[in-house]
């Protein structure tokens, strides 16, 4: 089966705001410079749009030397180049990994924009995936995640809600396998890359958080638990999407044929 790449996603800081691009390097860790930075408590846990929704709103890019976010209550952006230093210990879900603190300037700036203390960090070391042996930078538990755009198209349907594709978050939007049809994908080639799906993506209350306001209303996962409710590895999941892992290095761009197995 083909499908054609709709759109291309990454986050620079983890839980923040995307940049959507034209072309995406197809990495080890995922699409490069995804989740790269993090921002952590005092204690060095991650922050998420899980308990701070107003995450959504930091609008960062960063071309592998500098990283520039705006925030609205931010009277100036932030321009930072990415600094090296020694690693501190941080967490993602209670799960160690390492990253080097990107200095006080920054810390100060995301502590008054987000109007609570925290830092910037930037991933360094090696941190595997949950499973599948895969490896990945400050990303939940996978390095890659897709979602096909009629999947969407069925959800909105069903709703009536017109939710857009970033509330989902996805790297890869795909197009031409149908509602659903990435759950029985294992196996994306194309551009040279070759991405293994080894899952369903769980979704949690992030998707009731709307991306441009940061306001939130449980209406997304609400709907998706009537229908797209499964058990993996014992667990009750609301699915929505896949998870990869890289297998071979590529370029992805949008609007390419790939092939989907």
């Amino acid at each position: 089966m083909n499908a054609v790449v709709a759109g291309l996603n990454v986050f620079p800081i983890k839980s923040a705001g995307g940049v959507a691009l034209a072309e995406a390097e197809v990495t080890p860790n995922g699409l490069r410079h995804d989740r790269e930075f993090m921002l952590v408590r005092p204690d060095g846990r991650h922050l998420s749009q899980r308990e701070v929704p107003r995450l959504a709103l930091l609008r960062p890019a960063y071309d592998g030397v500098k990283l520039t976010v705006h925030a609205p209550l931010a009277a100036v952006p932030l321009v930072l180049e990415a600094v090296d230093g020694p690693a501190r210990d941080v967490t993602v879900h209670r799960r160690p990994c390492r990253g080097i603190d990107q200095g006080d300037e920054a810390a100060g700036w995301f502590s008054e924009a987000l109007g609570l203390p925290c830092r910037l960090v930037r991933f360094t070391g090696t941190r595997p995936s949950v499973l599948g042996g895969g490896t990945l930078t400050f990303a939940d538990g996978f390095p890659i995640s897709a979602l096909s755009a009629e999947s969407l198209d069925d959800l909105n349907r069903r709703t009536g809600a017109g939710l857009p594709m970033n509330r989902f978050r996805p790297n890869i939007v795909l197009r031409g396998l149908g509602p659903y049809g990435e759950d029985a994908v294992t196996r994306l080639r194309g551009g040279g890359a070759d991405i293994e799906f080894v899952r369903p993506c769980g979704r949690c209350v992030i998707i009731n958080t709307d991306q441009d306001t940061a306001r939130r209303a449980p209406a997304p996962l609400r709907a998706l638990a009537g229908y797209r409710t499964e058990r993996f590895n014992g667990v009750r999941e609301i699915m929505f999407g896949r998870l990869g892992i890289p297998r071979a290095p590529g370029v992805l761009r949008v609007n390419d044929e790939v092939s989907a197995v």
